[in-house]
């Protein structure tokens, strides 16, 4: 009897959806080809990655039994979507009434001419979300990606539209702050003249006081006539 008589397995790949930090599981479907109890035994090349429900078990004569292979969550990203692991399905005829609890590892070792079925199982990664067809053609005939272009266009142009409004916005800003700079300094100038003229103002009356009240009417009638001129002069310009 040749390695397959035993048992069928359905898929006979192990297929995962791929995703990163996330525990994934598929199922394969054993089904007993003979009219004799087959024992099998689920093994694979890393036992830490993958668990195995039931790994051991019995199948009645004509029966089927689900199998559920899970995955633990993947760290990384394997290159090229590529998994080197497997899985090797053993198979043999088990005596009647043999249980799950019954099944040793003596048990699927060739000796005596016994006949011990192997199956291998690949492993196959599939990416969990893959990316939707895109259709050649639109339900009225032309290409889809007219309406990609347009959208396009009007993005563009909306973006071109909103650039030139900001522009114009920065530039009346600059304007502005101009203004308001040149406006300050004129302030800070008028402020510093008269301060100065009050200075000259109080050396002067201090000078009159000195000469006598009659030179006192004339330069004193002087000065704030030049203050009156001054003080309009810096009301004109704030």
């Amino acid at each position: 009897m040749s390695t397959g008589d035993l048992l069928s397995a359905h898929p006979s790949e192990l297929k995962f959806p791929f995703e990163l930090w996330k525990q994934c599981s598929c199922s394969v479907q054993l089904t007993n080809k003979t009219d004799k109890h087959v024992a099998f035994k689920v093994k694979t090349t890393s036992p830490k990655r993958y668990c195995v429900k039931p790994n051991v078990g019995i199948i009645l004569p004509g029966s089927t039994c689900n199998v559920t292979v899970t995955m633990q969550a993947p760290k990384e990203m394997p290159a090229d979507m590529q998994c080197k692991d497997k899985f090797l399905l053993q198979s043999v005829l088990a005596p009647d009434g043999v249980t799950a609890k019954g099944i040793t590892s003596e048990m699927f070792n060739k000796a005596d001419g016994k006949v011990v079925g192997a199956f291998k199982l690949r492993v196959v990664y599939i990416p969990a979300n893959p990316p939707s067809p895109v259709p050649e053609e639109s339900e009225e005939g032309s290409p889809p990606h007219h309406s990609v272009c347009e959208n396009g266009k009007q993005n563009s142009s909306l973006f071109d539209d909103v650039f030139r409004s900001l522009e114009a916005s920065t530039k009346k800003s600059s304007e502005a702050w101009s203004v308001i700079s040149k406006l300050t300094e004129e302030k800070a100038s008028a402020l510093q003249q008269n301060q100065k003229l009050r200075q000259d103002l109080e050396l002067a009356r201090k000078e009159v006081s000195k000469r006598g009240v009659d030179g006192f009417s004339v330069v004193f009638m002087a000065l704030v006539s030049v203050l009156g001129v001054l003080i309009g002069f810096y009301m004109k310009k704030t």
